[in-house]
């Protein structure tokens, strides 16, 4: 595990991991991915699809899960920074409902491990971002679901600035609740 430290969350199964950076006056150069140091940092997982996406500021995708081809993901920003967010989801956790949130971006190149059962989203915190995420299974368009960003049964503490106008997409604004998602399983 030489190129990599990784960090338990309070919630089981989160984990943020910070790469190595090696810079000079030309620049830097880190490995974002190698199975062998995630395997034996706990995170075995076999990653099919990479996405990308770019966002302007108070963007907030999510919160976003897979129903019946769950995905473990691998996110991290490539320029900017956004306020990651999982919620877990998974049945009989001891912290079903919890949410935890980081902040990643270009300066701390840090990233973020989110194992299947999760919720999953992120807000915009500078004037634009890069997003990019692995993924352990395909994308199903017809598998989707989602929670809403602020229901307040799980209470995300979004950093949402006084100045900030946030943008969502329609299918964002339209998920229920947590209770919802329960009624639904």
């Amino acid at each position: 595990m030489g190129q990599i430290t990784v960090e338990t969350c309070e919630i089981e199964g989160l984990k943020i991991i910070t790469p190595k950076v090696f810079g000079d006056a030309r620049g830097y150069f880190m490995e974002t991915y190698q199975y062998e140091d995630f395997k034996a940092a706990g995170i075995p997982e076999v990653f099919v699809q990479d996405n990308q996406s770019a966002s302007k500021r108070g963007v907030l995708r999510g919160l976003h899960f897979q129903k019946e081809y769950a995905q473990d993901k691998l996110v991290r920003v490539i320029r900017g920074e956004v306020f990651d967010v999982a919620v877990d989801l998974r049945e009989g956790s001891k912290t079903f409902g919890k949410w935890f949130g980081v902040r990643l971006s270009e300066e701390n190149k840090k990233q973020f491990f989110i194992p299947k059962h999760f919720a999953h989203g992120f807000l915009v915190l500078s004037d634009y971002a890069e997003f990019c995420y692995k993924c352990s299974d395909f994308y199903h368009p017809g598998d989707e679901g989602g929670i809403r960003y602020d229901d307040p049964e799980i209470g995300v503490e979004w950093p949402i600035a006084d100045d900030m106008e946030l943008l969502l997409s329609g299918k964002d604004t339209q998920w229920g609740g947590l209770k919802e998602y329960l009624a639904c399983r």
